[in-house]
């Protein structure tokens, strides 16, 4: 996994809890689901590239 994705990852990641955190101060649930999905999907992200650098080790 290249360094920017790592990046592009953590951002979507931090993006997403940030989301989550101000749809629950707020009231906001389609906000808060919408950040749950950001996090959902960073971590799929991270689990695809583990599995690339599985392979390529």
């Amino acid at each position: 996994m290249g360094w920017a994705d790592k990046a592009r990852n953590a951002a979507q990641d931090v993006a997403g809890k940030a989301k989550e955190a101000a749809g629950k101060v707020t009231g906001d649930n389609d906000l808060k689901n919408e950040g749950k999905v950001d996090q959902g999907k960073s971590s799929l992200k991270k689990a695809g590239e583990n599995v690339k650098d599985a392979f390529r080790n």
